[in-house]
């Protein structure tokens, strides 16, 4: 997929689903913009450091569970698996997984095509006999991967509880895609955050810092570089709330006060109190983990959590379906 960015103020195309999916969701009611359109550069920017606070646990939690796995993942990942990231980011728990299955290749997929780029630079030099092919593209949808590693076992590498930011019917329809593009056979290594205290999981998406908070206004930021927006940053406020009912964490950008703007021309308002719901982070019992695996083609084969109960990762296969069990 086309991602256009617009870097030192200078003018370029927006990419026409971010237009259709910002204009549908400002329609709408609720109104609901895909989180997947957080990251521009400067959303990727700012998730990484949100990886790296205090309050979010999700991440150094998933790398401890990782480097603990090392041996037993080398011992399940047949020898010269092509590795292949959704997702990737700065890839960096990418290193983890290398180091213990030592792949033939390694395919990082974003739809953030600069910071792709770069951190695949950064990957090549750490790995320089690794042949690193990264790919911009939207892996929500069946994928044509390289060639070159078309013969190779594949082990698909989803972590973060990526998974979560997606309702269940979207989450099943991305894991089904994501086996179509990897084949029957291949492996899925996978993370999924656990339902825990409502405390500790808000703390988590509104961290004292506000970079969370920053994360989420750069949306309105990016609306009006890429669509010609006129919304008043000043007029929205973060904020994430736990829906014990969907067991999931929602962000919003709530209006603080009556608010009228433009997008693309097409006018618009928001009264105070009202929200467009930026992102959802679902939070996965341990049965209920495998049921959604399960319900999207894959058959999970290992399962790893920390002491705590904090943070899960699955190893799963896409096994030869069966009419019956």
């Amino acid at each position: 997929m086309l991602k256009p960015e617009i870097e030192d103020g200078q003018a370029s195309l927006a990419d026409p689903q971010f237009r259709a999916d910002v204009l549908a969701g400002l329609e709408r009611r609720p109104r609901a913009i895909p989180a997947r359109w957080f990251y521009d550069r400067r959303g990727s920017e700012l998730f990484e450091q949100i990886t790296d606070l205090p309050e979010y646990y999700p991440t150094r939690t998933e790398t401890s569970i990782l480097a603990q796995i090392a041996t037993e993942l080398a011992r399940q990942v047949p020898p010269h698996a092509a590795l292949v990231e959704f997702g990737s980011g700065s890839s960096t728990k990418t290193p983890l997984v290398i180091d213990a299955i030592a792949p033939s290749a390694y395919v990082p997929i974003d739809i953030s095509g600069e910071f792709l780029r770069d951190s695949s630079r950064v990957l090549s030099t750490a790995y320089p006999d690794l042949l690193v092919l990264p790919f911009e593209a939207d892996f929500t949808r069946p994928l044509a991967l390289p060639r070159t590693i078309a013969d190779a076992p594949k082990l698909g590498f989803f972590p973060g509880s990526t998974i979560g930011n997606l309702i269940p019917l979207a989450a099943v329809d991305l894991l089904r895609a994501m086996r179509a593009s990897l084949g029957q056979g291949a492996q899925l290594l996978i993370g999924m955050d656990r339902i825990k205290d409502k405390d500790v999981l808000e703390r988590a998406y509104d961290d004292a810092a506000g970079v969370t908070a920053a994360f989420n206004m750069n949306l309105i930021g990016r609306i009006n570089r890429e669509l010609d927006g006129t919304i008043p940053e000043d007029a929205f406020r973060h904020r994430a709330i736990w829906n014990d009912d969907r067991a999931r964490i929602e962000m919003h950008l709530e209006a603080t006060r009556d608010v009228s703007f433009t997008v693309e021309g097409r006018d618009f308002s928001i009264a105070s109190g009202e929200t467009i719901h930026t992102e959802n982070s679902h939070k996965y019992g341990a049965r209920d983990a495998r049921i959604l695996l399960r319900a999207g083609g894959w058959t999970p084969v290992a399962e790893w959590t920390d002491p705590d109960g904090l943070f899960a990762v699955y190893l799963a296969e896409a096994q030869e379906p069966r009419p019956a069990p």
